[in-house]
């Protein structure tokens, strides 16, 4: 059943798959289950190489005990609007964290992300997302840092002087250029490198062949990104019949 929770035997096979050297995929087909719940229930509890069948098991009984004796302050006992399920948005937003980490971000920053991206307004201040996170102001302050750092959020001043952290569609585009950026920085410094080594010598080859490619790749990149970027300001429209029609955001 895809939307229940993990039951023990089920943790097991999961346990015997990451043994067995499987793809979390795999082991999501073999279970009839999502492979992001693979995924969310491998990272949290010690990784593909410290997973423990029992250990899991345990620790998610512990949480759901406690969840149960306290009162949640956090995004469970927010109303959502739109007739949405509360515990199948959490559960989402999980989700959407886990993916995040998985990609290479910290926790604390993918958990910001998460949580600005299940929001309709895409955007919240630093109280806002402290209160939903239940963390302090301080791993805020910090998680936004790092993000802005890889232009995954920025931030405005609303009517009240407040700062807001804003996810909006043209993050996406920043963020690429910013990553073909970082790439032309490797680039010049391989090319240095192989005067320095000495061209035709295998450690300047080495360095030459993957300055050449990230080249390669990051003209792509750019490319794409252009060409692509009326994508990212695609509504979806309802119209009378039911059948979604998308349309562009931008005049």
């Amino acid at each position: 059943m895809p939307g229940g929770r993990l039951t023990q035997q089920e943790r097991q096979q999961i346990a015997r798959g990451l043994a067995d050297g499987l793809a979390y995929a795999e082991i999501a087909r073999r279970l009839d289950r999502p492979t992001s719940t693979i995924t969310r229930e491998v990272t949290r509890n010690g990784g593909p190489t410290g997973y423990r069948a029992d250990l899991a098991h345990r620790a998610t009984q512990q949480r759901t005990h406690r969840r149960r004796q306290t009162t949640p302050l956090g995004p469970q006992a927010l109303p959502q609007p739109y007739g949405r399920d509360a515990e199948a948005v959490r559960d989402y937003q999980e989700t959407l964290t886990t993916v995040f980490i998985t990609s290479g971000l910290p926790k604390m920053m993918a958990r910001v992300l998460g949580c600005l991206y299940t929001t309709d307004t895409g955007s919240l201040t630093a109280s806002e997302l402290a209160q939903r996170l239940q963390v302090s102001p301080a791993s805020i302050s910090k998680a936004i840092t790092f993000l802005e750092g890889l232009d995954l959020v920025r931030r405005e001043r609303d009517e009240r002087r407040r700062e807001r952290y804003i996810v909006d569609d043209d993050l996406w585009y920043q963020s690429m250029l910013r990553s073909a950026r970082d790439n032309d920085q490797f680039i010049e410094t391989a090319r240095q490198g192989v005067g320095i080594l000495g061209r035709g010598t295998p450690a300047a080859t080495r360095l030459e062949n993957a300055a050449r490619f990230l080249d390669f790749v990051s003209e792509g990149l750019i490319r794409a990104a252009e060409l692509g970027r009326e994508v990212l300001y695609t509504r979806t429209e309802t119209p009378p019949d039911g059948t979604a029609a998308p349309r562009s955001g931008r005049a």
